[in-house]
């Protein structure tokens, strides 16, 4: 994944179909000056170079209820227009291949032969190995969120999660908002905690 893919006005990824449960990792950043705990309402700009072509509406819409679920945990309120925050949305895939290989072994040995010094001796056999390989394709998707301050125009917080992709329609909904809470989870303001 590029820098300049990665810092375009959005957010990145796949998360909808992440194995959320397996190995997403998270990658995030903050404006450290920035009080966080003063926003109070976000609004959505969009998906970055229509990047949520990539994504039927069904998943589309669950990645944004995702999100505005664990904007909420945090206190926060969505607006249609003039939010504090700005929130952008972009997702990038990159096919990749991987090789692994099993070896297998039979035979071979090292030992004494013989009865009370009749028959064969000391004696080295050789044994026998085989490896196979084998090569498989997989899609990574990576899944970026970027948080602007709407009155200062600048970003203020930006986070990735990349993980394997799971095309399995089953368990989607529960895999793309575990996804989202893991990728929100460095996010300055923790949720609120239930009572």
């Amino acid at each position: 994944m590029t820098n300049k893919i990665l810092k375009v006005f959005g957010l990145a990824g796949l998360v909808f179909l992440l194995n959320a449960c397996s190995g997403v990792k998270v990658t995030t950043d903050y404006d450290k000056t920035a009080d966080f705990s003063k926003y109070k309402t976000y609004e959505y700009y969009g998906w970055s170079q229509d990047s949520d072509k990539l994504l039927n509406r069904f998943d589309k819409e669950r990645i944004e209820k995702a999100f505005g679920g664990e904007f909420t945990k945090r206190g926060m309120k969505y607006v249609e227009s003039g939010g504090d925050l700005i929130v952008t949305l972009f997702i990038v895939t990159q096919q990749k291949q991987q090789t692994s290989s099993t070896t297998t072994g039979m035979g071979g040995g090292y030992g004494y032969g013989g009865y009370y010094g009749y028959g064969p001796g000391w004696g080295w056999g050789g044994g026998m190995a085989t490896t196979t390989y084998h090569t498989y394709d997989y899609t990574v998707g990576t899944l970026v969120i970027d948080v602007y301050d709407a009155t200062e125009k600048k970003l203020v917080w930006e986070s990735a999660g990349e993980g394997t992709i799971n095309e399995s329609t089953k368990g989607r909904e529960e895999r793309i908002a575990r996804a989202a809470e893991l990728i929100m989870k460095p996010y300055p303001v923790e949720p609120i905690k239930e009572k």
